[in-house]
């Protein structure tokens, strides 16, 4: 009988197990996957989403059945039993006016150790490791436990919505998903070996892409190649021979004064054909975009204009930079080399721990280099220059630093009025940012 009864209750604890295994592994499982386990004609993965999107009434079964199983665990165990217990320690003179209680309590701490092992931190980390297969091999008896306790179900649903409506939340609320969400789980893939470092890093780059406008990846005005369209024809053969692009401005005397743009190639075909080099001939319209202009706008623009380049301007209309598709698909998998010259690498790290960047790196990379999350673009700038002058609240000088962040930022090489190279190094007290 004494046998049976610790079967029962061993019984009871794998049934509570069960139902925490069910619980976590539905509502943990990763919805995606679950569809397409579902469009694979997974048994139960179809009705593990259903549960996984209305865990209302899901949830009120399962509480059910722990609640119930718990009742009956300790109703059994610590009638039935402490008392056979308790007579084998009556036996101890020294424990023997105080055996029932002690029989008692080592039969509710047995229970308690077993329960939370078997019935709650096993089936748990299962639920954890193999959500989504669990989930799919659970859904269809969850639900028919469900339909069986329909009445008290509806019950406690009911309740639950009653008391989350006084709390004022809505019972469909849900967190929306993250970019920090999205990284962390590209990161976990990568670790695992899913996903190649190169992978991550392009999608990665995608989502900065999508995050920026225009002007962040734009060529700034001051490194815009152009020609004039009155230049004798000597000089445009040798702008033409000394520039690396293949696609360059035509303007009227000044950079402003834009007219279009020429291509290589339209150039060259009138070279091979004898004619002069008239710029006026072959000279293209080129699309002008707002500088707060999407680069997924410009992107699409790309897709209908035979002219993958485009004029940024500001709300004054003047010229802040151009914009090609070279300069979107570098966001996404970095600068390529071109023609004789090796890609620039924005940011060095050197053995000490330090890095060396380059100013014009936007700052949310140079964020991700140094793990700084919190340091991203703003208004009014996009670049680690950017950030740094407002930092100071002026244009710093060579050997000038500021401490942000545990890291100390130093200005290492002006080129004019523009900070070229900067070196961080991790800095053993952070100290307040420059006011």
């Amino acid at each position: 009988m004494l046998i049976f009864q610790i079967l029962i209750v061993l019984l009871l604890i794998v049934l509570n197990g069960f139902f925490a295994m069910s619980e976590l592994a539905i509502v943990s499982a990763r919805k995606a996957l679950l569809k397409t386990m579902a469009a694979n004609g997974r048994r139960g993965a179809g009705r593990a989403l259903e549960l996984a999107e209305n865990p209302g009434r899901f949830l009120s079964a399962v509480q059910i059945g722990i609640t119930l199983i718990g009742i009956l665990a300790g109703a059994v165990g610590g009638s039935a039993l402490s008392e056979p217990l308790g007579d084998v320690l009556a036996q101890i003179a020294w424990v023997e006016e105080s055996a029932d209680e002690i029989a008692f309590g080592l039969v509710v701490a047995a229970i308690t150790y077993i329960s939370l092992v078997i019935g709650e931190l096993l089936p748990k980390r299962l639920a954890l490791s193999h959500a989504e297969s669990i989930a799919a091999a659970v859904a269809l008896p969850m639900s028919a436990l469900a339909r069986a306790v329909s009445p008290l179900v509806w019950v406690l649903d009911v309740s639950t919505r009653f008391g989350m409506r006084l709390l004022r939340i809505s019972p469909s609320q849900r967190s929306p998903v993250t970019d920090e969400e999205i990284r962390g789980i590209v990161h976990e893939a990568a670790e695992a070996g899913v996903v190649e470092p190169a992978e991550k890093e392009m999608i990665w780059g995608v989502m900065r892409l999508a995050d920026r406008p225009v002007e962040a990846v734009m060529t700034p005005r001051p490194d815009i190649d152009w020609i004039d369209v009155g230049a004798d024809e000597v000089i445009v053969r040798e702008q033409l021979r000394s520039t690396t692009h293949s696609r360059v401005l035509v303007c009227n005397g000044k950079v402003d004064e834009v007219l279009g743009v020429v291509q290589a190639k339209d150039l060259l075909e009138r070279s091979l054909e004898g004619k002069e080099l008239d710029l006026r001939a072959v000279v293209r319209e080129v699309p002008v975009v707002p500088e707060t202009m999407s680069t997924l706008s410009v992107l699409d623009l790309f897709r209908r204009s035979p002219v993958h380049l485009a004029a940024v301007v500001d709300e004054y209309g003047s010229l802040m930079g151009v914009v090609t598709t070279s300069d979107l698909t570098g966001v996404i998998f970095g600068e390529l080399a071109e023609h004789d010259r090796a890609p620039e690498q924005h940011a060095v790290r050197r053995p000490d721990g330090s890095w060396l960047l380059d100013g014009g790196m936007p700052v949310d990379e140079a964020g991700e280099r140094l793990e700084l999350r919190k340091l991203t673009g703003g208004e009014g700038y996009h670049t680690l220059a950017g950030w740094l002058i407002k930092e100071f609240g002026r244009l710093p000088k060579v050997g000038e630093a500021v401490t942000w962040s545990e890291w100390r930022f130093e200005i290492v090489d002006l080129d004019g009025y523009r900070i070229d190279k900067v070196l961080a190094t991790p800095s053993q007290q952070a100290e307040p940012p420059v006011e």
